[in-house]
């Protein structure tokens, strides 16, 4: 009598390798975003570079986890737990899955998107905005909660920070397209090639 066959494990969706990189990305985000220059509502960071490059290494999930994850403890050595806490990891999460989902598409192509500058400056800079925009609302939000809104507030701040935001999405997409090759390399993302 045979013994039957035993079913094949399934491979988890997250390993020990992607808890890492998420790990090692949360903890350089946190630095590199606490470390800005602030003037009034306009940040300038670089805590998007290693979201911006997990995003290319290994796609969407991953790089919208790091970035929630860096963004919270961000929020929570800054100013504690407050009633906008949450709404504030959304902005950044956005950022990786945008990047991560333009990244994922071109995979199986013949580059990825770290090889095509004027596509990885494009979609850098597409995700800038949208972060932008998305950061208006818990912006306004803890305005109004804590009693510092006027109007003109947000909108009024939206150009220059675009405008920064865009600059700093420039200079992040230069970072990322030259370090990522090397981390592909030691295998540390996914495969790209067909």
């Amino acid at each position: 009598m045979s013994k039957p066959l035993a079913a094949a494990k399934p491979r988890p969706r997250f390993g020990i390798r992607a808890l890492c990189r998420i790990a090692v990305m949360t903890a350089l985000y946190l630095p590199l975003a606490r470390l800005a220059i602030e003037i009034g509502t306009v940040k300038l960071s670089l805590g998007s570079l290693p979201v911006t490059v997990l995003a290319l290494l290994t796609g969407p999930v991953e790089a919208a986890l790091a970035a929630a994850l860096g963004e919270l403890l961000k929020q929570m050595l800054t100013y504690g737990f407050t009633a906008t806490t949450l709404l504030w990891i959304i902005p950044p999460a956005l950022r990786g899955l945008l990047i991560g989902l333009a990244a994922a598409r071109l995979w199986r192509t013949e580059r990825p998107l770290e090889e095509r500058p004027v596509l990885c400056y494009g979609v850098g800079m597409g995700a800038a905005v949208a972060t932008t925009v998305a950061n208006c609302l818990p912006l306004w939000l803890d305005s109004v909660i804590y009693g510092y809104y006027f109007p003109g507030y947000i909108l009024g701040s939206l150009l220059a920070r675009l405008g920064v935001g865009i600059a700093t999405a420039l200079i992040v997409a230069i970072l990322a397209m030259s370090v990522v090759p090397a981390l592909r390399r030691q295998g540390l993302g996914r495969e790209v090639r067909p």
